[in-house]
């Protein structure tokens, strides 16, 4: 069984304001938690949750094997500047908690991770990062 969601990552997902049907891209998803509440809460929506780090990748997987074995979760190792679409259905929606790459941290690897997420979101796609109440929007244009 996964960890139990804080107030702040309930917060976070709530505000995703989700419907049934939507691709998510959750990037730095550490181990989960909200990947995992977010499959469990829609029944119908598909989450690729991605982080640099193969700990919590693998902390991630074995806390999500319900979750994965619906079909409505994937997790990979990847950094969001290097992560490249495998396939061609894009995302809805983006979002990123804490990454060092999209929160002014490292504005080196800030246009390169803004141009990858692009990439993989629908014309109309959005991307959310923390620093609103709870998050705040990025323009992508």
């Amino acid at each position: 069984m996964g960890q139990k969601i804080s107030s702040r990552l309930k917060e976070v997902v709530d505000a995703l304001s989700l419907v049934d049907g939507m691709r998510v891209l959750e990037i730095g998803c550490g181990p989960g938690v909200a990947a995992r509440e977010i499959v469990n809460r829609y029944k119908n929506v598909f989450v690729l949750a991605i982080d640099r780090s193969e700990k919590a990748i693998e902390k991630a997987k074995r806390q999500s094997k319900n979750e994965m074995a619906t079909g409505n979760l994937e997790f990979q190792k990847c950094a969001i500047e290097n992560f490249q679409m495998d396939g061609t259905v894009l995302f809805d929606i983006a979002f990123a908690i804490r990454v060092g790459a999209l929160d002014g941290r490292h504005p080196d690897l800030e246009m390169k991770s803004i141009a990858r997420i692009r990439e993989c979101l629908k014309k109309d796609g959005r991307l959310f990062i923390d620093g609103g109440k709870p998050l705040r929007q990025l323009q992508l244009k």
